[in-house]
């Protein structure tokens, strides 16, 4: 091909390149309305429908599952061996079932002992009291012979040394007589400390016998078979007294204010499902200067996935209420004032508004904003009072 031809050819495809843009630009202007100007769209943003539904506002706090009240068992005796253990961890008991027995043969034998010497002061007793008899039979024959002696003495008939005889004889039979009942008090006084003695005795080896004081559950037992015990060796036994557990909880002084006696709280337990409805059984009304904490006693009814010592985590519901609620994003705080970004036709509007209740993500508008209204899903980021907008609706919870 000749240089000529091929500049021939390039001209031709320069011009049919010339007509099919003049082709289409024609074809462009033939398609817009006469007289108008395209503009750009304006900038999209999410928003997302304000919605009336229940909001339950929650606590979270955390604590230590322990025993509402701890019941100390103790020995009451000192120097006995552990002969029976009948009470485990872990077991409910009732009040007067015995844990423990302990050995009692010196017992035994102080009792043995105990019974022979009652028996002697008790023989005792009444040869004293049969001496008193014969003083007193003493006496009644002495003072009869110092009756008769005294009118014949008078008369001369009988001697002034008869006479001192028959007053020194019956002097005598009456301090015989009082000797005799003073042998009478004194052993009675020994039966009497003998038997109390054996009340002694009998409650040492009743006390021998280790029993519950109260219903509940065996958290702890320390004593062992053969062990000497004694009023110091503490605690044998620990229980939780009618066997309830409950969460003790430290909870910041700030939140303290919105729990009350009888509050439901949810408590779950790690690395189960189970959850435990309970109730607040009390607040307390000290706080701790170090850590700014307050205790909190959460009861929970009687179960065995219960255990003492646990970790477990309660929701505490603080405040129910039904009303408009939107993103907790939706709004934005600037002090003690908060507004919302409402889409209305294409256009922002910042509205001040009230809040209630928060709920998780979730906050709850008392005014400022109405049902079914748009507002921008994540305010104060992107757009302004007055912006022009395209809302695009984002799908949230309460939409599905």
């Amino acid at each position: 091909m000749s240089i000529r031809s091929f500049t021939a050819q390039l001209a031709t495809l320069a011009l049919f390149g010339v007509l099919s843009v003049g082709a289409a630009v024609s074809a462009a202007a033939e398609d817009a309305p006469a007289g108008t100007v395209q503009t750009p769209q304006p900038p999209s943003i999410s928003v997302t429908t304000a919605r009336v539904r229940e909001l339950v506002s929650a606590l979270t706090v955390t604590g230590t599952l322990t025993p509402r009240e701890t019941v100390v068992v103790g020995a009451d005796v000192e120097g006995l061996r552990v002969a029976e253990l009948l009470a485990e961890e872990g077991d409910m008991v009732t009040r007067g079932e015995v844990l423990a027995r302990l050995e009692t043969d010196m017992i035994d034998t102080d009792l043995a002992q105990n019974t022979a010497q009652i028996a002697r002061a008790e023989a005792a007793l009444g040869q004293a009291q049969t001496q008193i008899e014969n003083a007193q039979s003493v006496v009644k024959e002495a003072e009869a012979a110092l009756a008769r002696a005294q009118p014949l003495a008078k008369k001369g008939i009988v001697g002034q040394d008869v006479l001192d005889q028959r007053v020194q004889a019956a002097t005598s039979a009456r301090a015989s007589l009082a000797n005799a009942r003073q042998g009478v008090a004194v052993a009675e006084a020994d039966k009497a400390v003998l038997e109390a003695t054996r009340k002694q005795l009998e409650l040492r080896k009743s006390k021998a016998e280790i029993k519950a004081p109260t219903d509940g559950l065996v958290l702890s037992r320390s004593v062992r078979l053969g062990g000497i015990v004694s009023s110091a060796s503490g605690a044998l036994f620990e229980i939780a007294r009618d066997g309830l557990i409950e969460l003790a909880a430290a909870v910041p002084e700030t939140q303290l204010a919105g729990l009350s006696q009888g509050q439901p709280v949810t408590v779950h337990l790690p690395g189960s499902e189970k959850s435990f409805e309970g109730k607040i059984r009390l607040v307390s009304p000290k706080v701790d200067e170090t850590t700014r904490l307050g205790d909190v006693r959460i009861a929970l009814p009687k179960s065995d996935a219960l255990h003492a010592g646990s970790f477990a985590r309660g929701v505490v519901e603080i405040a129910r209420d039904r009303g408009v609620v939107v993103p907790r994003t939706a709004v934005i705080f600037d002090g003690d004032k908060a507004t919302v970004q409402v889409v209305e036709n294409g256009t922002v509007k910042t509205r001040t508004v009230e809040t209630g209740i928060s709920d998780g993500d979730s906050i709850e508008i008392r005014t400022g904003v109405k049902e079914g209204e748009d507002v921008v899903a994540l305010a104060g980021t992107f757009v302004r009072d007055g912006d022009a907008v395209t809302p695009v609706p984002m799908k949230t919870a309460e939409a599905e």
